[in-house]
């Protein structure tokens, strides 16, 4: 049985983590959200001007630790929501900090409708890393928690990663 660690950073309505904590479930993985040292600011528009700055920039924030030891795991799950086409940028910085050399990575990502490259991103910024079971899942369009991915197939993607753990 492989050890698995999912981590997560979620913003404004908790689409990421409500998906991360559905796989956390299924798999028993321990879980641990990504949080920036310096809060996004409360305004929505404020939060999101200021997200398209950091994406654009590349600029990687600051985040607090996490208090797990990542290299003591098999199977690392990461959760971002979508920000202009990309993973949030505290996602970056903590995949910018691990040594991914031997790691099976499962990236997956929310979105209300415009997803981006963000896998794409994730598996460049994830170099030495076997990337296995990516999932895209979609909430509606305006910026809320209505969940329009199927159900079946968030599902069948959790059975898909509890099965690869018990290999």
């Amino acid at each position: 049985m492989k050890k698995m660690l999912i981590v997560f950073y979620s913003w404004s309505n908790g689409n990421t983590e409500r998906i991360a904590k559905e796989l956390q479930r299924a798999t028993g993985a321990d879980l641990v959200q990504i949080e920036t040292i310096t809060p996004y600011p409360a305004d929505y528009q404020e939060a999101v001007d200021q997200g398209q700055h950091e994406v654009e920039s590349g600029y990687q924030p600051p985040i607090r630790p996490i208090p797990v030891n990542v290299q003591e795991y098999e199977v690392i799950a990461v959760g971002t929501p979508t920000w202009w086409y990309t993973m949030a940028p505290a996602v970056l910085t903590f995949l910018k900090k691990q040594n991914w050399e031997g790691k099976i990575l499962i990236p997956f990502m929310t979105n209300g409708g415009w997803p981006g490259h963000v896998i794409k991103d994730m598996e460049k910024a994830c170099g030495g890393a076997t990337v296995m079971l990516p999932m895209e899942v979609k909430f509606d369009s305006n910026g809320g928690d209505h969940l329009e991915t199927p159900w079946t197939q968030i599902s069948q993607w959790i059975t898909a990663v509890s099965s690869l753990c018990d290999e």
